[in-house]
C-alpha cells in the first residue's frame, strides 16, 4: 500500500507542457480504474499546456500488452514522453506477480533502449477497492501523478538534449 505523500507534493514551481508531445497507453482491463487514471491524466496534461491534439490516446487489452505497445511507440520519435496505464489486482493464482513485473521490466526496457521517459503506470493493489482509491481524483489521484512525471520527465530530457 501506498505511504503517506505523493510526487505531486514534492514538486516546486508549474511544469509548463506546451509544445510537448505525450502518448498515453491505456488498458482497458478494470476499465473503471483504468479509465479514471485516464481522465486525471489528460485533464491534468492539458491544465498545463499539453495541447488536446498533442496528447495521443490508444487503448490496450491490458497491462501485459503495455511494454509492447510502448517499444513500438517509442521507435517512432513522436512523443516526448510515454504514459503507460494499466491496473493488475491479486487473486489467488501467481498470475498477478508474472503479469505486474513483467509490465514493470517491460516499460524499463523500453525506456532505457530508446531514450525516451516511460511512466509507470500500473496500479499493483490487493483489492478492487484499494485501485480505486488510488484512482480517483478524490482519493490518492495517481493519474494526476503520472502526468505530473510526464510533464517534469519530458521537460527534462528536452533540457538535456
Amino acid at each position: 500500500m501506498s505511504g503517506p505523500g505523493s510526487y505531486a507534493d514534492a514538486l516546486q514551481g508549474r511544469l509548463d507542457g506546451s509544445g510537448l508531445r505525450i502518448a498515453i497507453l491505456c488498458a482497458r482491463f478494470h476499465e473503471e480504474i483504468t479509465g479514471a487514471l485516464l481522465e486525471r491524466c489528460t485533464t491534468t496534461l492539458e491544465a498545463h499546456g499539453v495541447e488536446g491534439e498533442s496528447i495521443r490516446v490508444l487503448r490496450v487489452p491490458g497491462a501485459w500488452e503495455l511494454p509492447q505497445a510502448a517499444g513500438r511507440l517509442a521507435g517512432l520519435e513522436r512523443y516526448d514522453a510515454i504514459v503507460a496505464i494499466g491496473c493488475v489486482i491479486r487473486g489467488e493464482t501467481p498470475h498477478f506477480d508474472f503479469v505486474a513485473g513483467e509490465a514493470a521490466r517491460g516499460l524499463t526496457d523500453v525506456s532505457l533502449a530508446y531514450d525516451v521517459p516511460v511512466i509507470l503506470g500500473v496500479l499493483t493493489t490487493e483489492t478492487e477497492q484499494q485501485a480505486l482509491d488510488r484512482a480517483r481524483q478524490d482519493g490518492q489521484d495517481k493519474g494526476r501523478e503520472l502526468a505530473l512525471a510526464a510533464l517534469e520527465m519530458g521537460l527534462l530530457f528536452r533540457e538535456l538534449t
